[in-house]
């Protein structure tokens, strides 16, 4: 090869090579952990508004920010653990979701990484936060306060089943909020004078063996606990309600569109997009400290139709007017 020609492959070697070495030089994308108690396939829609919230900050998956991703499908034993894997990697924020359980988990695994939440209890009772102005510390979320809206439940029962005196409440009692959760609603089934009774149930299993004392004992309808792993079995609680022909009412709408009757509560989805917004807003510099606590500031009502014309029951026009969500 001729000297004048292998000095311009030569030049042209080392033009080719300039992006890739500016490539190179290109800082790490930021990485978000992001621990939850549920399971990844019912999971969908919720961390589908995390990911828009966060990209209304400016970050999208794989081109301005990674994901690390824990899941721990409703085994709470397992936080600990997956907690401990994101703070070890580490990250630049966890993002701590599914209930109450994956803060907490959070919390113990570090005191300084950035932690948001989504949670459906009080935080300050949990001791997650200070207050819920100013948080302090290096956690911050949204919680949906579900857990003190028991006693509304049992009125709208009421209401819609006008005889109704005996439920049966089901609860899994691994979740740190279910003894709160019990009292709420004992103490307002007591003001309206009817007779709860609490089933047990942290497994697929023991949820089937609840129905089958639901059927021994006899029930006017159930009302079904805070818990995300028996949100993640919304499909399964529909179908065993209705082969029982028994009502439920729920904390969720997500519960309602999968066959339950009637549902109360906050949107979890407009939650997990305020955390995603405040992920963004902690990757760009904020403190948790600085972001206070997000509250629900409207609650939804939910029917549906189909189930209670499959339940034979009437739903009076005047509680269809209250719903914000009708599936028929």
């Amino acid at each position: 090869m001729k000297r004048r020609a292998f000095i311009r492959l030569g030049a042209g070697a080392a033009v080719a090579g300039l992006p890739f070495a500016a490539r190179a030089q290109q800082p790490p994308l930021p990485v978000i952990g992001f621990l939850s108690a549920r399971a990844p396939a019912e999971a969908v829609a919720v961390l589908r508004a995390f990911q828009e919230g966060l990209a209304e900050r400016g970050y999208v998956e794989g081109k301005t920010v990674a994901f690390e991703y824990r899941w721990a499908e409703g085994r709470y034993d397992r936080l600990p653990k997956l907690a401990g894997e994101l703070a070890a990697r580490p990250v630049q924020v966890i993002a701590a979701t599914g209930g109450d359980p994956s803060p907490l988990a959070a919390q113990a695994a570090s005191t300084t990484i950035p932690i948001v939440f989504t949670m459906g209890g009080d935080p300050v009772v949990a001791g997650l936060v200070t207050s819920l102005n100013r948080p302090g510390g290096n956690i911050t979320g949204s919680t949906l306060m579900g857990v003190e809206l028991g006693p509304k439940r049992l009125e709208l029962i009421r209401q819609l089943i006008p005889k109704a005196a005996a439920i049966a409440f089901l609860v899994n009692p691994n979740f740190p909020q279910t003894a709160a959760e019990i009292r709420e609603v004992e103490a307002g089934a007591h003001a309206l004078g009817i007779k709860i009774t609490v089933l047990p149930a942290s497994t697929e299993g023991e949820i089937e063996q609840a129905f089958a004392t639901v059927a021994r004992q006899g029930a006017d309808a159930m009302i079904i606990g805070t818990d995300p792993f028996l949100l993640s079995r919304r499909d399964q609680l529909a179908r065993l309600a209705s082969g029982q022909a028994l009502p439920t009412m729920s904390h969720l709408r997500e519960f309602v569109a999968a066959g339950g009757l009637i549902s109360y509560g906050p949107s979890i989805v407009a939650a997990y997009r305020q955390a995603g917004a405040y992920t963004g807003l902690i990757l760009k510099g904020t403190k948790p400290a600085d972001l206070p606590v997000m509250q629900p500031t409207k609650f939804d009502l939910a029917i549906n139709l189909n189930t209670a014309k499959a339940l034979g029951l009437t739903v009076a026009p005047a509680i269809i007017g209250l719903a914000d969500e009708v599936i028929e």
